[in-house]
């Protein structure tokens, strides 16, 4: 066994134990803005890829407006999106609930959603709306659910609509995990019933690895159901580029 796993470890809980306490005296100065949690939230992934030795890789322009939307790999999305951009997330309610993980999600000012229910819905989309009134970014993974990375799910439209109701732009964001040591994607992807801890233990040792953003063009749109089978295809787009220079890369003689 090497000392990376308990080296992260102690970085990670470190790291974390840092923004919350940065969090908690925030609050006790009085009350904090949406940008102020976009800014916190940020700060404190760019701890947590610091932690994990994630390397950010960054492609197109970084958003400062509008909402995000990316396709879903695991939970580290959330650390590496939020380290790229000074953003709001939306989230399942589950997490709200999760110890500790839960209390940093609202310093961040998490949007909480509960997928099955029409009611929250409803009152996450008004969430969204005003986030995005106040031009501050608001991520997105519409696929509803993580994957293994070998396909992109279908982008369920609906929480599209309050962008299209201010007339805010939609960016697509592609995410890709690139390994050492020839490791496949799906090997850091968390998805399934695969358990969070038994998760987490494994990226602690995993050898250091690059984590790819690539931001499209953000666009105005009209229609929901547009919106989301348009960034859905520029997402696929952007992932089988990459995967296709891989490929190429691989086969390029040593």
């Amino acid at each position: 066994m090497t000392l990376r796993r308990p080296r992260r470890a102690v970085a990670l809980a470190f790291a974390l134990g840092v923004s919350a306490l940065d969090g908690l005296l925030s609050r006790l100065r009085g009350p904090i803005s949406v940008e102020q949690h976009a800014s916190w939230m940020q700060s404190t992934a760019r701890r947590v890829l610091d932690g994990l030795g994630i390397q950010l890789v960054i492609e197109g322009h970084v958003p400062a407006c509008g909402l995000v939307v990316s396709n879903h790999l695991s939970y580290l999305d959330i650390a590496i999106l939020s380290a790229a951009t000074r953003s709001i997330f939306i989230s399942k309610t589950e997490i709200g609930a999760w110890p500790f993980f839960g209390m940093l999600a609202r310093m961040g000012g998490t949007i909480f959603l509960d997928r099955r229910s029409r009611v929250s819905a409803g009152v996450a989309a008004g969430e969204i709306a005003a986030r995005l009134r106040l031009g501050v970014p608001v991520l997105l993974f519409p696929e509803g659910t993580s994957t293994d990375g070998s396909t992109v799910l279908r982008f369920y439209p609906r929480l599209f609509q309050p962008a299209i109701e201010t007339g805010a732009p939609i960016t697509a964001a592609a995410i890709r995990y690139e390994l050492n040591d020839g490791l496949d994607e799906h090997e850091m992807c968390w998805f399934g019933d695969a358990g969070f801890l038994t998760h987490l233990w494994k990226a602690l040792e995993m050898r250091e690895f690059s984590a790819r953003i690539r931001f499209g063009e953000p666009r105005v749109y009209a229609d929901r159901k547009i919106a989301a089978a348009d960034t859905r295809n520029e997402v696929v787009a952007m992932r089988q580029e990459w995967i296709g220079a891989a490929a190429a890369q691989d086969r390029v003689p040593a």
